[in-house]
């Protein structure tokens, strides 16, 4: 977006600021924690079901930069288009995700928004009726991993299409 036309329109929306710091360069530590969270949280998951939280909760908290590497991956991984398509609506969508699928991604849904509302009994419920109490721990530390990663991303302005794990 050209300096003309942020002044024709100052409520556009401008690009990132470059000045913003490589958390993984000034912050290894926390960087490689976060990495082995994640590592820890994906173990005994279905890759599959994995993309579906990572991507649905990118939808949430409006992450271009991890909405990308997801699908990106995802599709890697053999995901169809028309479900990558379908995760932000899923709801309405039902039927292209199984019985699972939608209890995961209504929780990712109420951790996510967790300041919404809080987690409410019937979507927990729902979630422990398909993954046991292993799986459902799994679960919630690949919700968790998935916003702290969103959050890293927005806070530092990470540029969507960019993927520094291929640098």
């Amino acid at each position: 977006m050209t300096t003309a036309e942020i002044n024709q329109n100052p409520s556009a929306p401008s690009a990132p600021p470059s000045t913003r710091l490589n958390f993984a360069k000034t912050a290894p530590k926390a960087f490689r924690a976060v990495i082995g969270l994640d590592a820890a949280a994906r173990e005994g998951l279905d890759p599959a079901l994995v993309e579906l939280v990572q991507i649905r909760s990118s939808h949430l908290n409006h992450c271009a930069y991890c909405l990308h590497m997801h699908t990106s991956d995802a599709r890697k991984a053999g995901e169809s288009e028309e479900r990558l398509h379908m995760v932000a609506v899923w709801k309405e969508a039902a039927h292209f995700f199984t019985a699972k699928e939608q209890a995961a991604l209504a929780l990712t849904d109420a951790v996510t928004l967790i300041a919404d509302g809080g987690l409410p009994d019937d979507v927990y419920a729902r979630a422990s009726a398909h993954f046991d109490d292993r799986e459902l721990a799994q679960l919630l530390a690949l919700i968790l991993t998935i916003n702290t990663w969103n959050r890293i991303a927005l806070a530092t302005a990470k540029i969507a299409g960019e993927d520094e794990r291929v640098s």
